[in-house]
C-alpha cells in the first residue's frame, strides 16, 4: 500500500481539498509554492500512463476542477501542471500556482510550511470547488 493510499484511507492525515468516488486531491506537504496540490486516483497504479484512457481523461477533468478552485483561491497567473511520478509509486499530478515558469522548480521547496496556513489554503480551495 502506497503512502497515497494510506492518506486516502485516512491512516495518514493530510490537507484534503477534494474527493470523489475515484480521485483525491490534497496539498503537497513539501510544496514548491503555496497551494501546491496533488491529484491522485484512488486506484493504486504506479505510472500515470498505465491508467486506461477513460481513467486518465477523468483524472484530468477532476484536476481541472481542482485547478479552477485553486486559481480562485490563490494569487497566481496560472496553475502549472507536472507529472513526475518517481518519488511515490502511485500515479499523481502536481498542480502548482505560478506567476512564472521558475515557480515550477521542484528543487526549491518551502521549508517547514506553516500548518495553519496549509489548513487555510486547503479550506479555501475546497470552498471554491
Amino acid at each position: 500500500m502506497t503512502i497515497f493510499s494510506r492518506i486516502i484511507a485516512g491512516e495518514i492525515p493530510c490537507y484534503k481539498v477534494a474527493e470523489d468516488d475515484r480521485f483525491f486531491a490534497f496539498l503537497d506537504i513539501n510544496p514548491v509554492n503555496w497551494g501546491h496540490t496533488l491529484v491522485v486516483p484512488k486506484e493504486e497504479t504506479d505510472y500515470i500512463f498505465d491508467l486506461d484512457d477513460k481513467s486518465l481523461g477523468d483524472m484530468m477533468v477532476f484536476a481541472k476542477k481542482v485547478a479552477s478552485a485553486m486559481k480562485k483561491t490563490l494569487p497566481c497567473r496560472k496553475i502549472g501542471v507536472a507529472v513526475l511520478g518517481l518519488e511515490v509509486p502511485h500515479a499523481h499530478i502536481h498542480l502548482v500556482p505560478i506567476q512564472n515558469e521558475g515557480d515550477m522548480d521542484f528543487r526549491n521547496k518551502i521549508a517547514n510550511p506553516d500548518p495553519e496556513k496549509m489548513k487555510e489554503i486547503a479550506a479555501g480551495i475546497a470552498a471554491n470547488l
